[in-house]
């Protein structure tokens, strides 16, 4: 309406009026027709002056949105040469462009030899130069809530369906959050399952010295540490490793793929579960006496000891069954994202037999006052402790039940197995059966020589140096690996099997690195404190067993000591082959690792005393576990292409034991002064533990700044925003 007329747009812009009888735009004859002139630009027309004919040559103006979004990490600048030429300076513009020129940023480079020979622009150097992309931003993403459309009431009038008033009423919008990404949602549960595992190891402490408060270090609980070390045994033989190992990818991959979201899987693994536990109970209860015989000659040819033994075994082996209800529950639940309960209800079953063997001294009277033996327990004590040990199991897998509810799983008896997969996951879980078969294997024969070098041992006075003493020490020993690595690598453990289900080996490989780089900053710092503190950590927890004791199941966690890091590299690694459900790959290394242990062990019984023969059998269980990481480090890189990021990880590994064993030397010999000034006793342990302790933590900080450690410096920076400072 207030545009102007065509025709006197036309001529007020200086254009040429159109001939009379001369159609407009018609050739006129005879005449070379001339080219047509470029149109003005409109001056009604909305940012007419907009138009940069020079935007596409410049780099820094084009979209900001795709260029942020643009991934360097994954596409790196091309190599200099394959730049576009700059053209003359008065050419013609080109086209506008509107996003990242693909000529100058989405190029392929060429492929490059294996070895850091890329040559990058701008004399940047390759081996030190990292490109930071924004996936965790496009992974974080995907992590939001989808919030609700602000426009859908406009359209329901158009529905099929009619719509209530409630439904009309408009929905209010969800306060806004910080999306959780994959790896705060990662760290979140790795927190969780550390604070559960460490409640849980803490009152397994306590469990310990209450035992040895009520039957000592000496015989009688070398036979308890028998029986109740055979349902584990025998559990982990049967079925314990398949199930870690095995079924977690097969309920992560039901999860995904069932429409029933794997609860029928997860129902059927459970029958089958306790079905085949049950009848493996009922056959091993009426064997007891098979079983002893099997894990201590020593024992067996000792009529009263044998007595004594079977009758705790008669008590502790149904546990086993109670044990595989609780890890299917658990496993079940971690495929779920719930990790918290697995961790937590083990802490029940520390309260039981705490209050147990409470009751037992409170009874009977502690070990210091009656010293009571195989000849002075009685059966109404046995009878206790035995009754203790398995209603401790008991409660801890029925704890299990209400975080299931709350899960939405309802775990029900199905008994149709054939045609679900389980056969599928029994074939794999062959291999597993023979890995723990080879485990078990090496540990029947270092207790065999365990029992026998602590009884002779201890006729010579030297008590603490049978089986209970290993198995004490390793119990401390383990605490580390328990409470960092094995709780972040259940957390791990499902992402890195979707990622190997979906062939992706390069994250695969990146968090196996991530699990190994973030463990050692705890696990390389335990295991020189291990080293340098053993005995007065010992002798502080140990002292209600006798002073002498105590020093002795110090002197065998100082042996195990440094094999934490080999230990702990290989529970990491080895989650690689189970992601990519290669059980038997574990298996070939097992067998060289119980090989190991079990030539090391028998070689320190044949060749040390009988006080130290035990002590040698832990320096050899590390020495296996290091062997081993050797063997499965190589087969794991050349499954996920020759690379496992091993520069990185060394170089981890390396700074961190650089800055350990100068800590570690002054740690100890402040520890041996305070120990020779006020005693092996529980007051001048606690006081060389503090002193040392304090001493280790101070040199190994100092050292670890100087040595710039990246994953030492991000923990203590995480730490920091927890608290606030």
């Amino acid at each position: 309406m207030n545009a102007p007329y065509e025709g006197d747009r036309a001529q007020g812009t200086g254009g040429p009026a159109p001939s009379q009888g001369t159609a407009p735009g018609a050739p006129v004859p005879g005449q070379v027709p001339a080219p047509a002139p470029a149109p003005d630009h409109d001056p009604y027309v909305q940012d007419a002056y907009a138009y940069d004919p020079y935007r596409s040559q410049d780099l820094s103006a084009q979209d900001p949105v795709a260029e942020v979004l643009y991934d360097r990490a994954s596409h790196p600048p091309p190599p200099p040469g394959t730049y576009q030429e700059p053209g003359p300076l008065y050419a013609a513009p080109q086209a506008p462009s509107y996003a990242p020129d693909p000529r100058v940023w989405a190029q392929t480079p060429p492929p490059e030899p294996d070895g850091p020979s890329r040559h990058l622009p701008y004399g940047d150097h390759a081996t030190t130069t990292q490109f930071v992309g924004v996936d965790s931003l496009v992974t974080a993403a995907a992590d939001e809530d989808p919030q609700p459309d602000a426009f859908a009431h406009l359209y329901r009038d158009q529905e099929a369906a009619p719509r209530s008033p409630a439904e009309d009423a408009p929905v209010a919008a969800p306060a806004p959050g910080k999306p959780a990404g994959r790896a705060s949602s990662l760290l979140k549960s790795s927190a969780l399952m550390a604070a559960g595992t460490i409640v849980s190891r803490v009152t397994g402490f306590l469990r310990t010295l209450v035992i040895a408060g009520a039957i000592g270090v000496a015989t009688l609980n070398d036979s308890y540490q028998v029986a109740n070390t055979l349902p584990t045994m025998i559990y982990v033989l049967v079925g314990g490793g398949a199930l870690n190992a095995v079924f977690i990818p097969q309920l992560v991959r039901a999860m995904k793929n069932d429409k029933d979201g794997g609860e029928a899987y997860a129902n059927r693994l459970l029958t089958l579960v306790m079905v085949l536990l049950g009848a493996v109970t009922v056959i091993c209860v009426l064997a007891a006496p098979l079983f002893i015989g099997m894990m201590s000659q020593k024992i067996a040819d000792d009529p009263q000891r044998l007595a004594v033994a079977v009758a705790f075994a008669h008590y502790c082996l149904p546990t086993m069954f109670f044990m595989g209800v609780h890890v299917v529950l658990g496993q079940i639940l971690n495929a779920r994202g719930r990790f918290g309960a697995m961790m937590w209800t083990p802490v029940l079953n520390n309260i039981v037999v705490i209050s147990t063997f409470g009751a037992f001294i409170w009874a009977f009277g502690g070990f210091t006052t009656t010293g009571v033996t195989e000849a002075g327990i009685t059966p109404d004590g046995v009878r206790l402790l035995g009754l203790g040990t398995l209603l401790g199991l008991v409660v801890q897998s029925l704890a299990m039940v209400p975080y299931l509810r709350d899960a939405g799983f309802r775990p029900r008896l199905r008994f149709d197995w054939k045609g679900h997969g389980l056969g599928k996951a029994a074939g794999l879980a062959k291999w597993t059966f023979f890995f723990v078969l080879a485990n078990q294997l090496g540990l029947i024969v270092v207790t065999q020589l365990a029992t026998w070098a602590g009884e002779v041992a201890d006729k010579q006075g030297h008590g603490g140096t049978g089986i209970t003493g290993y198995n004490y020490a390793l119990l401390l020993w383990q605490m580390p690996q328990a409470i960092i690595t094995v709780s972040v690598m259940t957390a791990v453990l499902p992402r890195i099997s979707r990622s190997a289900h979906d062939g992706d080996a390069a994250a695969v490989r990146d968090d196996i690195s991530y699990g190994l780089r973030t463990s050692a900053v705890a696990i390389v710092p335990c295991a020189f404190a291990f080293l340098a503190l053993g005995v007065p950590i010992s002798g502080l927890l140990y002292a209600g067993s006798g002073e002498q004791s105590a020093q002795n199941i110090g002197f065998i966690l100082m042996a195990f000591g440094l094999g934490l890091i080999p230990y702990s590299v290989q529970y990491v690694v080895l989650r690689g082959f189970y992601a990519y459900e290669d059980t038997r790959t574990p298996f070939y290394n097992t067998v060289i690792v119980a090989a190991v242990n079990a030539g090391i062990s028998s070689l320190a019984f044949l060749v040390l005393p009988a006080r130290w023969a035990v002590v040698g059998m832990a320096a050899a269980y590390g020495l296996g576990y290091a062997v081993g990481v050797g063997v499965a480090w190589r087969r794991l890189r050349t499954r996920l292409g020759g690379d496992l990021d091993g520069a990185h990880v060394m170089r981890t590994y390396t700074r961190l034991i650089g800055a350990c064993v100068p800590a570690a030397v002054v740690a100890g010999a402040v520890a041996f002064a305070v120990l020779r000034f006020l005693g092996s006793g529980a007051l001048g342990s606690l006081a060389a533990l503090v002193a040392g302790g304090i001493a280790l933590l101070a040199v190994f900080v100092i050292a670890a700044k100087r040595m710039r450690i990246e994953e030492l410096n991000a923990m203590v920076g995480m730490v920091r925003g927890r608290l606030g400072r």
